[in-house]
């Protein structure tokens, strides 16, 4: 048994208890507690005792990845909320500010609560998602907090009391009687959040259902977790350890494959002894770990980051799965980089690289129509263009079909480009329109 460590959150009401905050001036402080008040703040003792290097504060990425920034809201939102704090407005007036605020940032990208809700016999899922035919996205109400927020999270709504905002379910009968009603989905995902805040005995109450159905379509089990970075001792030395490991072998044992999707941000994050350990420890149950992340600004735009962190995570067992692009919401004006910038460090970072590593894909946008990936730059027929392909679509028929995007090397996100070649829509926006009207409607 790996030795005890216990467990301490730290959010707006004990950072400054943090013995290195003391480095820190009162500017950035203050900072913190400005942001804080609009988009969700939790760090833990490993996070800040591990990961953060605290004499490259306030630049070093993992403190950016966790700590609220100033830049993080637009000027006009922080300026708002700072003034409340300097002139000592109540907790109801900075709530209801602070509200205000969120419902600006796009709290609920790519069609979340509008396009992804799936039903049955009539009734809304609402603790479901259900955007391609083979995957199911399921969020158990227990674990819907993590062990620490990332401060580019586009799920940041999960967290800040806005009960309409938020996914939840505990009927996991419910999600049976939708895997039977849907033989074309094979994939689940428990997601959030993060489904390993919980405890061993809760996620089973979700799983072991799923095993004991009759679901000869269900083939793969997904947990989405930051817990192997942000809290190691899940798989080490937490009380319920044992436990886990076993029922991740339960999973295995049924034959179900079951793959923890992994969040590493930048390679520090594997540097970590325990969190070595707790990867061997996984990779024992038969569990398989692949591992994604967004490319932030100011975190890891940098393309020999990325192929380090590539190297490093097949050095351990893992599989390295997606770079995605920043979402459209929250912070995304902080994070985000051009999407011809983001094409420029993926191919750099994939070309320094071996062929396993060369899982990964990327870059891609997690927009309304799908996962839209960034294939290049090209000339075709005198006109500069990018070229893209569904990862993932709506419509199946849209996936690994190329189409072309005026060359623009300031547009972020899919709904900033126009066609190219003076084509009017793209070959998928009638379809997509429908597929969106047509859910609106029901």
């Amino acid at each position: 048994m790996q030795e005890s460590y216990k467990y301490k959150a730290y959010s707006l009401n004990n950072f400054r208890d943090i013995p290195q905050m003391e480095r820190l001036p009162e500017e950035i402080k203050f900072d913190i507690e400005v942001v804080g008040q609009i988009l969700p703040f939790k760090a833990n003792n490993f996070v800040v005792d591990h990961l953060i290097d605290w004499d490259r504060v306030p630049a070093d990425p993992l403190f950016l990845l966790t700590f609220p920034q100033r830049g993080m809201l637009l000027p006009h939102h922080y300026e708002e909320m700072a003034a409340l704090l300097k002139g000592g407005a109540g907790r109801a007036e900075l709530k209801a500010a602070a509200n205000r605020i969120r419902l600006q940032l796009n709290p609920h990208p790519a069609g979340q609560i509008s396009h992804n809700i799936p039903s049955l016999d009539g009734d809304n899922l609402d603790g479901m998602q259900h955007k391609y035919r083979e995957t199911v996205l399921f969020f158990p109400s227990q674990g819907q907090t993590c062990h620490a927020y990332c401060s580019f999270c586009f799920r940041w709504p999960q967290f800040v009391g806005l009960s309409d905002l938020k996914f939840a379910s505990r009927e996991v009968d419910r999600l049976i009687h939708y895997l039977q009603a849907n033989p074309q989905v094979t994939d689940v995902l428990f997601t959030g959040g993060d489904p390993l805040i919980m405890s061993a005995r809760n996620l089973a109450q979700y799983i072991e259902p799923l095993l004991e159905a009759d679901l000869p379509n269900l083939r793969h089990i997904r947990i989405g977790t930051k817990a192997l970075s942000y809290w190691p001792y899940r798989f080490l030395s937490d009380d319920d350890t044992d436990d886990l490991l076993a029922l991740f072998r339960k999973v295995e044992a049924n034959g179900k494959h079951l793959a923890l999707m992994a969040h590493f941000n930048h390679p520090r994050e594997l540097a970590p002894e325990p969190v070595r350990q707790a990867i061997a420890q996984i990779r024992q149950t038969g569990a398989v770990i692949r591992t994604q992340s967004p490319l932030l600004q100011h975190i890891n735009d940098d393309p020999a980051l990325w192929a380090r962190m590539w190297n490093e995570q097949v050095d351990l067992g893992c599989v390295p799965y997606y770079m995605f692009l920043a979402r459209d919401t929250g912070a995304q004006h902080y994070f985000n980089v051009p999407l011809v910038r983001a094409w420029d460090i993926f191919r750099e970072a994939y070309r320094q690289v071996g062929g396993l590593c060369r899982t990964v894909r990327g870059p891609s946008m997690s927009a309304n129509p799908g996962k839209v990936q960034v294939l290049g730059v090209s000339e075709i027929m005198g006109e500069k263009v990018l070229q893209l392909r569904f990862i993932q679509g709506r419509n199946p028929d849209w996936v690994q079909r190329p189409f072309f995007a005026k060359y623009d090397d300031k547009a972020t996100w899919l709904d900033q480009l126009v066609p190219a070649f003076g084509e009017e829509k793209w070959f998928w926006q009638d379809e997509y329109q429908s597929i969106r009207a047509q859910k609106l409607a029901t």
